[in-house]
């Protein structure tokens, strides 16, 4: 990741422009070419094992920021066959997902925080390396204990905010002759537009893990299992010090359970 520009604005100062679905029209074709139908090592490798069985028994699952439909692809094709509905605000994703996916599987157009849907109408809800790009995540995470049933499952992929957030990186240090993994401003909640490709640039929000965990607790969406997958192989090709680099996690996975509280 790029380092923060200084203009951009915390996240508690507004909602930059650049969070709106143009972005994701403008750049619909590159996902679908880049990221989609095993393009993507870490998406093919990594991701996708780990949601192929997260939903395992659910019936109805909404993934939130569902792009090109490659995750409710993959969730719709499990043996028991649950029904899926994908949302995205983009048209242009959309029209892609609708292109390469089953009938079976809804597409909806519709932002995560104003999900378009009954309470507790999903035993399922996922959003994979999405929310990173919304502006209001109390919002959203609201939305998504709202509409999750009791006793359903909500799994979060974020860019780990650890390790991957703005300023953060590899650091070869030739002065001191030491490599080390540089941790930037952790706290701060900034917006930086990430050149992700050759002429892409796209919005990436940075917050600290508190940012996911508080609001959902709050909503009694409990965490039960977290995931930090090493690197993958391809990620150290090149490295200069691949032991490190190994031992530093790029993907942060968030599985939670919708538990209430018993009333007193």
């Amino acid at each position: 990741m790029s380092m923060a520009d200084d203009n951009v604005p915390d996240l508690e100062r507004g909602t930059p422009v650049e969070f709106s679905e143009a972005i994701w029209d403008e750049n619909a074709m590159w996902w679908r070419e880049t990221f989609t139908n095993g393009a993507d090592v870490e998406y093919a490798q990594e991701i996708t094992p780990l949601v192929a069985s997260a939903f395992d028994g659910c019936q109805s699952i909404l993934d939130i920021g569902c792009g090109e439909g490659q995750i409710a692809r993959l969730i719709a094709a499990a043996p028991h066959h649950p029904s899926v509905t994908g949302i995205d605000p983009s048209g242009a994703q959309l029209a892609n997902a609708r292109e390469r996916s089953p009938g079976t599987i809804s597409f909806v157009q519709g932002a995560g925080e104003d999900l378009p849907f009954p309470d507790a109408h999903f035993d399922g809800v996922i959003c994979c390396l999405a929310i990173e790009h919304c502006a209001d995540v109390d919002q959203v995470l609201g939305e998504v204990a709202r509409v999750l049933a009791v006793g359903g499952i909500f799994l979060l992929l974020i860019n780990h905010p650890l390790y991957q957030g703005v300023g953060s990186g590899f650091v070869d240090d030739q002065i001191l002759g030491e490599h080390y993994w540089r941790i930037g401003p952790y706290l701060t909640e900034t917006v930086s537009m990430e050149e992700v490709d050759n002429g892409v640039s796209l919005p990436f929000a940075h917050r600290p893990l508190s940012r996911y965990l508080n609001p959902l607790a709050e909503r009694d969406l409990l965490l039960v299992k977290m995931y930090e997958p090493p690197p993958l192989p391809a990620f150290l090709e090149g490295s200069i010090d691949p032991l490190l680099e190994s031992a530093i996690p790029r993907l942060l996975g968030l599985r939670f359970e919708h538990r209430p509280r018993p009333t007193i």
